[in-house]
């Protein structure tokens, strides 16, 4: 019959396409995983249907265990361990009719048969038990070439794959390792140029904030001066205004004086012509 296609690491079953986003190596290790476990649930499968014949065979075993008791509690070998006659006698003589005695023998005998029934339902000759108990080792010994022939033919096909699919995987993860460490690489690169970038930034910020400073420092320096400037020359208006003031006050002193003596002479004129 025509052979399935081959993977490119040999493994055979459907071509499992690669899916976006993927790598081809771990889209093939998906695709090995994906076709190994088809050959487990195939084995399960397996597995179940032998469970199941062993199963069938109970279910046979414990039918034909169940005809060989019946067979067994009516093969007429039940017997009585006593002896009714005598028991009849003795309840006869303990004041029991006859008619009386016989009932309660009868009754118990039945009571026995009963008992000896349900005895009987769990049991088997041992001719019986050797027959089954060869069937049975039969049946076992069949169920364990079964599995040996299903471990010599799918558990080594399962563990040649296995094996094929560890070495990818162990190829893979070499794979992997050297894309880690190449990126670990750039990204240590990348952030040693980033902290140089910030370093030169944040030096150029530091110089930047200095010549502010030093702007801030000449405005308050000319500001200063301007104040002063500005005191100096409220303070001198205020010595003007004050020296004004003052010639004002005198000039008033005097004009005030010469009216008062004015009015005194002119008092005094009109005192002594009224005299």
């Amino acid at each position: 019959p025509p052979q399935p296609p081959l993977h490119p690491a040999g493994l055979s079953g459907p071509r499992m396409e690669p899916r976006p986003g993927l790598t081809p190596g771990v889209a093939w290790a998906a695709g090995a995983l994906h076709l190994c476990r088809g050959r487990v649930a195939a084995l399960t499968s397996s597995r179940r249907e032998l469970s199941l014949s062993a199963g069938s065979l109970q279910l046979e075993h414990r039918r034909d265990l169940e005809h060989k008791r019946r067979d067994f509690t009516s093969c007429g070998n039940k017997k009585l361990y006593f002896d009714t006659h005598a028991l009849v006698c003795l309840l006869e003589e303990n004041g029991f009719t006859t008619q009386q005695a016989e009932i309660t023998v009868s009754a118990l005998v039945k009571i026995t048969d009963a008992n000896m029934d349900i005895v009987y339902k769990d049991m088997v000759t041992k001719m019986q038990q050797e027959i089954t108990v060869q069937q049975i080792m039969s049946q076992i010994a069949n169920v364990k070439k079964d599995m040996i022939i299903l471990e010599k033919s799918e558990f080594s096909a399962l563990r040649a794959e296995n094996e094929k699919i560890n070495v990818e995987l162990h190829r893979l993860k070499q794979q992997i390792m050297d894309e880690v460490v190449k990126v670990r690489t750039d990204t240590k690169l990348d952030f040693n140029l980033e902290k140089s970038r910030v370093k030169e930034l944040y030096s150029l910020n530091e110089r930047r904030l200095l010549e502010m400073r030093t702007e801030m420092v000449a405005l308050h320096a000319q500001q200063d001066r301007a104040v002063t400037q500005t005191d100096r020359k409220i303070d001198t208006e205020v010595a003007g205004l004050k020296t004004m003031l003052e010639s004002h006050k005198l000039d008033n002193i005097k004009y005030l004086a010469g009216s008062v003596f004015t009015c005194l002479t002119v008092a005094l004129g009109f005192y002594r012509l009224w005299i």
